[in-house]
């Protein structure tokens, strides 16, 4: 059996903002542990079988921590650095958008709470999925994944690759 990965962390300078920010955007629950601190971002629900039932996995969670003293560590004061990093490529999650909601309407949500829209309207053939990125005000890149189905029909306005 492979190792299973359970979490991805995020840094923010802002732990509870951050958390108060993807709950609203993506109505996730925020479960600060402390608050301020660590706040672990649940989105709830399982993975789902082949046949769209719920899978004995449950999704993963997003951890978001404070960059100025990254828990756990053995050291309660923590190690460098201790900023956000602000140039350079950083680590991407890709998020599969419900089919109760929709890309637009999370873009929406995400720009009124601080976000910069990245892109919209992009179809990428290899792995046959409609999508659209935000960057969070912390500086973490969001990738909105709608899967193409059998046979997608793209719109026009999307671009391709």
């Amino acid at each position: 059996m492979a190792n299973s990965l359970i979490f991805v962390d995020f840094p923010s300078d802002d732990p509870a903002a951050a958390g108060e920010f993807y709950a609203k955007v993506l109505g996730w629950e925020n479960d600060p542990r402390p608050s301020g601190v660590f706040h672990r971002m649940v989105p709830g629900g399982n993975f789902k079988n082949k046949d769209g039932s719920d899978s004995e996995i449950g999704n993963l969670h997003l951890g978001i921590s404070n960059v100025a003293n990254t828990r756990p560590h053995p050291n309660p004061d923590g190690v460098e650095p201790r900023k956000l990093t602000t140039d350079g490529r950083k680590p991407r999650i890709w998020v599969l958008v419900d089919e109760n909601d929709s890309p637009e309407a999370i873009l929406q949500r995400a720009e009124e709470n601080g976000a910069e829209i990245l892109w919209r309207k992009h179809y990428w053939k290899e792995f046959n999925g409609l999508n659209h990125a935000f960057r969070d005000p912390w500086g973490n890149e969001i990738i909105l994944w709608v899967k193409g189905g059998e046979n997608p029909q793209i719109p026009d306005d999307y671009t391709r690759e």
